[in-house]
């Protein structure tokens, strides 16, 4: 597995970033074990980046694998997130990570900011300054900023503060605010010029796209500035398929096939009802509760048309 330098962070980072998110709570709801093994299988084959947050409550998934592995903390790099808009809440949030994953340095924090227009550093002053301290006091190695915004990026490209952004970016475009799929691929020269390390987010749109995954890898791999992919996984097929990928090898097709397949359709948290999945989907599988859009399993046939149509990108197939 290749190792790429994070920007000027001093960190390398495997092509292969293992984002936790899926194997969390909100998503499948594997156990600390079930997903620690999985991620110390990753690990043991090459994969030294693994991306969480504070949302996704998948820290003792990490902590179970390391402890595991008996991985010392400058084998394998850890990237996490908040949304916290002010320093105290920030603050908390990196003592939180560092106590749960057992670590005395977080070696990237993120500011959790996906849906958030370019006022975000204004609007959040105090968080960021948080991390700016946090870093100059050796707890954090590398501050950084999560978004699915190209203004975002374009303004996180010119503040000195932050080492790592973490953008959407996908071969279609899907989820991506404020411009295109070409705006965004703009933003990311740029910040690379700048340079910024990067660690692209989405690749495979939610999972919109993961029936031709080798092309919409080949797409984010080949971006300039890229140092990393982070990609959600919850079980061994979709890992070995991925390490094949990222590693340049063959996939055998009856792993692929295998991986391809989507199981169910999940629908977060952040899901803000505005009914655009339920005029998008012709199974009537979709309505409105309480505010928040509901899935009807019985009429469900998982074609995953309500998915990219997400303002919110709430609506995943796992």
């Amino acid at each position: 597995m290749q190792k790429r330098p994070l920007g000027k962070t001093g960190l390398f980072v495997s092509e292969l970033c293992f984002g936790v998110l899926p194997m969390g709570p909100s998503q499948l709801g594997l156990s600390p074990e079930e997903g620690g093994q999985l991620v110390a299988e990753a690990v043991s084959n090459g994969v030294n980046f693994l991306d969480t947050a504070q949302t996704y409550r998948t820290y003792p998934h990490i902590r179970y694998a390391l402890d595991s592995l008996g991985v010392r903390s400058h084998d394998v790099v850890i990237s996490t997130k908040s949304a916290a808009a002010d320093y105290e809440g920030m603050k908390s949030a990196v003592e939180e990570a560092r106590i749960a994953l057992n670590r005395d340095v977080i070696d990237v924090f993120f500011m959790h900011a996906a849906r958030v227009t370019g006022s975000v550093f204004e609007d959040r002053k105090g968080a960021l300054d948080c991390l700016v301290d946090m870093k100059a006091r050796g707890v954090v190695r590398a501050v950084g900023i999560s978004t699915h915004s190209v203004d975002v990026v374009r303004r996180a490209a010119s503040i000195d503060e932050l080492d790592v952004i973490f953008p959407i970016i996908n071969v279609q475009g899907l989820g991506i605010l404020h411009g295109t799929r070409q705006d965004m691929e703009q933003a990311i020269a740029g910040a690379s010029t700048a340079g910024k390390g990067l660690v692209a987010m989405k690749a495979l749109g939610g999972g919109n796209l993961i029936q031709d995954v080798e092309t919409a890898f080949a797409y984010v791999r080949g971006l300039p500035g890229i140092s990393s992919v982070a990609v959600g996984m919850v079980r061994e097929d979709e890992l070995l398929m991925n390490l094949s990928i990222f590693e340049d090898r063959a996939v055998p097709p009856e792993l692929a096939g295998k991986s391809r397949k989507s199981k169910a359709l999940t629908i977060q948290a952040f899901c803000v009802g505005c009914g655009t999945c339920v005029k998008t989907c012709p199974n009537n599988a979709m309505k409105i509760v309480d505010g928040k859009a509901v899935n009807l399993k019985e009429k469900c046939i998982l074609c995953g048309y309500c998915a990219p149509v997400c303002p919110q990108f709430a609506i995943r197939l796992v």
